[in-house]
């Protein structure tokens, strides 16, 4: 079973300035630096995701294709995060804001969105959040 990484989307306002700026890329894949290389770097690899946080809510997901060792110029030994551009919308989850990435354990990962039905991608992340927490999603 994967194991995600969950991480805050810093400087990212919403779902839709996300996007804009994944669609800015304009490639297939990218590669996001941390300062540590994940101890269960296997589990991330069968299939994990990186987990964003945006704004209060675990929004979103890029699906992680994989990990390499790097030396950032002037800030020494780093992990690039090798993830597909695709952004997937998963049902907001409220969650604390922290530094560097955090591990999410698969039964603990919110579903995308597009499990929920039609139309559900257009609700605001603060209304499916009120469903939920109401039992109603």
């Amino acid at each position: 079973m994967p194991v995600h990484l969950l991480k805050v989307a810093v400087g990212i306002e919403s779902l839709d300035h996300f996007r804009q700026r994944m669609k800015a890329r304009r490639t297939k894949t990218f590669t996001h630096y941390t300062r540590h290389m994940p101890k269960r770097a296997e589990e991330v690899l069968a299939g994990g995701s990186l987990y964003w946080i945006v704004k209060g809510y675990i929004a979103a997901r890029c699906p992680i294709v994989g990990l390499k060792e790097a030396v950032l110029e002037n800030k020494g030994p780093h992990c690039g995060i090798v993830m597909k551009t695709e952004l997937i919308p998963v049902l907001p989850l409220p969650r604390r804001p922290h530094q560097g990435w955090r591990y999410l354990e698969a039964e603990d990962a919110p579903p995308d969105i597009t499990a929920l039905g039609k139309g559900a991608a257009e609700m605001p992340p603060e209304l499916m959040a009120e469903l939920r927490s109401l039992g109603l999603l």
